[in-house]
């Protein structure tokens, strides 16, 4: 399973078909979908780059298999991240889980959105 953070507000965006995959900014900008391998590495970009984000921080659980675009798993910071070149299926989103922020603004777990 692959994990991508995502503020609440660009996953909730009316698609003018509700079908549609999901392609997000960096996608355009990239050229691919920035993803992580596990909670911990989610977390610490909720943290990090989204930190400033307003509202809600989502995290989609994606099932690798469904996808349509290739998985890179590519180097960032000496680490090896997954990359998806294409937009994101909505069914290949299997869960999607919330960050749960600390009363300073940390990330500090994820849970279960309903």
């Amino acid at each position: 399973m692959l994990l991508h953070v995502v503020p609440l507000a660009d996953w909730s965006a009316d698609p003018v078909d509700p079908a549609a995959p999901y392609a997000p900014p960096s996608l355009a900008a990239e050229g691919f979908v920035h993803c992580s391998a596990d909670e911990a590495s989610a977390l610490a970009i909720a943290d990090g780059p989204y930190r400033s984000v307003p509202g809600p921080l989502l995290v989609l659980v994606i099932d690798e298999s469904r996808l349509g675009g290739e998985v890179r798993w590519e180097g960032s910071d000496g680490r090896l991240f997954p990359h998806v070149y294409g937009a994101i299926e909505r069914a290949a989103v299997t869960a999607v889980l919330e960050v749960r922020r600390d009363a300073d603004g940390r990330a500090r777990e994820l849970t279960p959105r309903p």
